[in-house]
Parts: structure tokens; C-alpha cells; sequence
């Protein structure tokens, strides 16, 4: 059986068996291993099952432990146990009190102090799921409780939510380095000005909105001295301290990723108990809640792996190159071909699951156009961004509404995305049109 053609019912069937909800892991691992046994069963042209058993195992388990072993998939815990450590020493309350005390007499203030929030969580955690719930349980309410429009309230924390995947660290800037050798420490600063500008991006979609709809964000009517603004900017300044020993030190070169995050857990665990916000209990919580997040991390990408190394068998790669080299399109084409699919995706499926699903035929056309994977990277990790706030799935979307519950339908927190939808598509097209965006920090490195 021609190889190509079971790597294409491979794909078909892993597609199928997401959409009726099997977990990705199974259907990345449970087809390859399927294609696999299939691919050395017929490799003499007839059906020989006992000559597949081994090379099938092998290829299954020799890929799954290579995977688990990788250094860089290390820091994925770390980082993730850092976001949790510090929501319970409230690192992450404070950057958003801080930004909000500045913010609150700015028309719409609060709810750029929900997005600021969020941009500061998310150079602490990586995740934008946790993103989204960790503030959305902080900020949603109060908004609603000062009257804000409920699209305003929600849509604005579901936006902001989002950059946990493209600003430093980034859960989903690690796979994709680990499935494309790619340095992870460059992909980490390619993220910072993409991830400023969206985080701007988003504070302009809210000035706009309050300035046209004044009414959907209250003026604020109390008084904020300056001790309490000083106060609350001296509070959150264990954020500012990661943020520059996570980006600092990577861009001086005084440590790895991996060194990064060892040494914000380390800092922030310190912090916490220094400052008598952090306990036992809450410490315990955060490892537990970490191994079971990174638990599900590790068996996704284990299974990716082990699909990618399957459909490197079937040939599968070789075969899309070359069909879309003879087409000869032009980059601007290819690139806005490849965003229409991850947009596709993104509407019914994960972001981890869009990468491994798309990456093993993704990367080798980039590479074939001399494209540079760093900003690739970049333009990939936006797309999956958009995916979490685009119907019918948008999972920023149903985090946010599981805080707020019946009180603001989830068609109310879409039809408030929209406008943080267009502002997303232009940041992605700057990104698209100006690599130089995302590799000025990264090269000027080397």
C-alpha cells in the first residue's frame, strides 16, 4: 500500500476522530501507531503482520521516550508551576490593582487594566487558558459590579487572555521549538514586540469603543492619591522582577530558558513567603495543580511526536512540497493560504492540537521558501492566539463564561470579540508583512 496514501487517511481519520471529541492524545497516538504497523505489514507488497509488530513498537516507544527526555520540554512544568505559585502569593492580583489604580479615571480604564493584567500574567505563566480563568475571575466581576457593558467586561478579559501565547514565556512557543529545532530562547524575545503590540492593540479597541458608547464604561467617581498609586506600583514589583529575569536574561545571555524559569520559580516561591502570601498549603495546590496540567501537556506532544515520526515514513511531506512548489506561488499567497487553514482549525480545535496536527507539513514548505522559522513561529503562535477567541469554539470564550456563568450569555462575549478580532487581524498582517518585527530582538542577540 502506497505509503502517501495512508499518511492522507492518517490525517483524514485523526480530523475525524476529533471532531467527535476523542482526546488528541489517543488520536495522534492511536492512528500513527495504526499507519505505522499498516506502512511494514505491506512493505513487501503482501499483508505480513508478524514483520510489523517490532519496527511498529519500536518506532512508537523509541519516540515517546526521546520526547519525555528532552531537556527543553523541562521547562514547561517550571513555567507553568511559576504561574500557579504566583497566583497564590497574588503576584498576579497586584499587577492588575497596580495597573488599575493607575488606570481607573481613563475613560474604560478598568478594562484596560483587565487587558494590562492580563499581559503582565502572561509574562509570568505562558498559558493563555490560565490567562484567561486567573483574571477573569478578578477583573469580570468588578467590571460588571461598576456597571461596564457585559460585552465590554468579558470580551475585553477573553482578548487579553490570548496573549499568554505570544508573550515570553509561552507554553506554545516550547512545542513548537521542540518539534522544529528551533531555539527556544530566540522564539521567547521574537514574542515580545509582536505581544506588546497586540496588548496595544487591544487598549486601542477600548478607547475606541468607550469613546463611541461612553455609557458601556462608567466614569470612575472616587479619588486615588498618589501614596496609593505608588503604593500599588511598589506591590507588583515581583512581576516586574520576572518578567526581567525571564526576558533580561535570556537577551543578555546570562542564562538558558530553562535556567530562566528554574530561577522565577525559585524567586517568586521566595517572595511569596517573604511577604507572607504564600503557605504550605497553597504551594502544595500549585504542584499538584502544575503536574496535572503538565501531565496532559506532555502526553499531547508525546503523541505528537510519535505522529510526526509516522507520517516522516509515509512520505507524506515530500509529496505536499513538491505539489505546492509546482504550483509556484508566490510567498504573499502561501502565507495567506496557511493563515486561512489555521484560522479554519482554529474555530473547532485546540491550539496545541492545530500545531502537532499541522506542523509536520507546514515546516518543510517553509523551509523550502527560505522562510525563517523564528517568525514563523511568531505568525503561527498569533494565528492559534486568534483560534481561542474565534467561533463556535473559542475556549478563551467558554473560560470566561464559566466565571460569569448565565449572567452574560456566550453569543454576548462573542459579539464583543469582534472588534478585538479585526484589531488581532491587523497585528497579524503587520507581523506577516514586517518579519523584522518579530527578529530584530532575537538576531540582534547573536
Amino acid at each position: 500500500m502506497d505509503g502517501t496514501l495512508i499518511g492522507i487517511i492518517a490525517f483524514a481519520a485523526v480530523i475525524g476522530l476529533l471532531a467527535i471529541r476523542v482526546p488528541i492524545a489517543f488520536a495522534l497516538a492511536g492512528v500513527a501507531a495504526i499507519g505505522a504497523f499498516c506502512i511494514f505489514a505491506f512493505r513487501t507488497g503482501a499483508f505480513m503482520p508478524d514483520r510489523a509488530f517490532r519496527p511498529t513498537s519500536s518506532l512508537v516507544f523509541s519516540n515517546f521516550f526521546d520526547l519525555i527526555h528532552s531537556y527543553d520540554l523541562s521547562m514547561i512544568p517550571l513555567f507553568v508551576l511559576l504561574g500557579h505559585i504566583a497566583y497564590r502569593a497574588e503576584i498576579t492580583t497586584a499587577i492588575y490593582h497596580a495597573a488599575r489604580v493607575w488606570l481607573v479615571r481613563i475613560p474604560g480604564g478598568v478594562a484596560m487594566a483587565s487587558v494590562v493584567g492580563c499581559g503582565g500574567f502572561s509574562a509570568i505563566s505562558g498559558s493563555s487558558i490560565a490567562c484567561a480563568s486567573t483574571m477573569g475571575r478578578i477583573c469580570t466581576p468588578e467590571m460588571l459590579s461598576l456597571g461596564y457593558d457585559k460585552r465590554l467586561a468579558t470580551a475585553s478579559v477573553a482578548a487579553g487572555g490570548t496573549l499568554g501565547s505570544l508573550i515570553p514565556p509561552s507554553v506554545l512557543f516550547i512545542i513548537y521549538g521542540i518539534f522544529t529545532e528551533t531555539s527556544i530562547s530566540a522564539l521567547f524575545l521574537a514574542g515580545v514586540l509582536p505581544g506588546l503590540l497586540s496588548l496595544a492593540g487591544f487598549l486601542f479597541v477600548i478607547w475606541i469603543w468607550v469613546r463611541q458608547k461612553p455609557q458601556d464604561a462608567p466614569a470612575f467617581t472616587g479619588s486615588i492619591t498618589l501614596a496609593e498609586k505608588r503604593g500599588a506600583a511598589l506591590a507588583a514589583w515581583p512581576a516586574a522582577a520576572l518578567f526581567v529575569v525571564i526576558v533580561g536574561g535570556i537577551y543578555g545571555g546570562i542564562f538558558t530558558a530553562t535556567e530562566a524559569a528554574a530561577i522565577s520559580v525559585a524567586l517568586v516561591t521566595v517572595a511569596g513567603f517573604a511577604q507572607r502570601k504564600l503557605t504550605f498549603s497553597g504551594l502544595w495546590s500549585a504542584l499538584r495543580e502544575t503536574a496535572i496540567q503538565t501531565t496532559s501537556i506532555f502526553l499531547i506532544a508525546a503523541a505528537a511526536k510519535i505522529f510526526v515520526a509516522f507520517i516522516a515514513l509515509t512520505g507524506v511531506a515530500p509529496t505536499i512540497v513538491g505539489a505546492v512548489t509546482g504550483a509556484e506561488p508566490n510567498v504573499v499567497v502561501l502565507m495567506a493560504v496557511i493563515a486561512l487553514i489555521y484560522l479554519l482549525l482554529g474555530m473547532f480545535l485546540d491550539p496545541i492540537g492545530i500545531m502537532v496536527l499541522t506542523l509536520p507539513l507546514m515546516v518543510p514548505v517553509i523551509e523550502t521558501y527560505g522562510l525563517d522559522l523564528i517568525w514563523f513561529g511568531v505568525v503561527v503562535i498569533k494565528l492559534l492566539e486568534i483560534g481561542l477567541i474565534t467561533p463556535p469554539v473559542g475556549l478563551n470564550v467558554f473560560v470566561i463564561s464559566s466565571v460569569v456563568g448565565k449572567s452574560v450569555p456566550i453569543d454576548r462575549i462573542f459579539s464583543g470579540l469582534l472588534r478585538f478580532l479585526s484589531i488581532d487581524l491587523l497585528v497579524l498582517i503587520i507581523i506577516m508583512a514586517v518579519p523584522a518585527l518579530s527578529l530584530i530582538i532575537p538576531y540582534s542577540v547573536r
